[in-house]
């Protein structure tokens, strides 16, 4: 199982600091959430802080773009440092070009989709993907109430699946009780913010999320 901390809960006065803390606890992949206000009501942080915040990590950078035409910016987030590229189904129509075009600058390629969009249809690009986000609230806020429908999508995910090696990663409401009935339903990587950054010791949270695993 990996964690991957939703920078975006963070303490954006101090982020070196809470970068640091999260490496140092094991943390797997730095979740970056971009909103452009357009494809999500609401608007975060783009390149310039991704750039800022490269120089002083060598965590995986889990970029997920909350955006509208994401194939416009996908060599930009590339250049900037970004590992794992990740667009949403409903925001982008050729989706076979853009995840291709992750892959040839040498990133992953993630799919996400929101919870009223079908796993199903998914399934003609599920050779192209390193990673499906499955999103388990409504995107664009923190804090959300975890929607319990999105066990039962992690369980169709993870049987059409089959022998391929993407993984599974679920993001939204999640906290540590959430996050272990994800990963029996199949899920490998666990997005989490407030629960992470508002919990009296973010290292000792990482570390519970960690011992899931064992």
């Amino acid at each position: 199982m990996k964690i991957s901390p939703s920078l975006l809960s963070a303490d954006f006065s101090n982020l070196s600091r809470d970068i640091e803390v999260l490496e140092k606890a094991g943390a797997d992949y730095l979740h970056l959430d971009v909103m452009d206000g357009a494809f999500v009501p609401n608007i975060s942080f783009g390149l310039p802080v991704i750039k800022s915040i490269r120089k002083v990590t060598n965590m995986v950078f889990d970029t997920h773009l909350m955006i509208e035409r994401p194939e416009n910016y996908i060599e930009s987030f590339a250049e900037v440092g970004s590992d794992i590229i990740t667009i949403h189904y409903e925001s982008s129509i050729h989706h076979d070009r853009t995840l291709n075009e992750i892959r040839r600058l040498g990133k992953k390629a993630g799919i996400s989709i929101n919870p009223s969009t079908p796993v199903s249809l998914l399934s003609e690009i599920l050779d192209l993907v390193d990673l499906v986000l499955i999103m388990s609230v409504n995107p664009g806020f923190g804090g959300q109430k975890f929607i319990e429908n999105s066990i039962k999508k992690v369980e169709e995910l993870d049987k059409l699946r089959g022998s391929r090696n993407f993984e599974i990663e679920v993001d939204g409401g999640i906290n540590v009780e959430i996050g272990k009935r994800l990963l029996d339903a199949g899920a490998d990587v666990l997005v989490a913010g407030s629960d992470i950054f508002k919990a009296p010791s973010i290292e000792e949270r990482v570390k519970e999320y960690k011992r899931l695993s064992k």
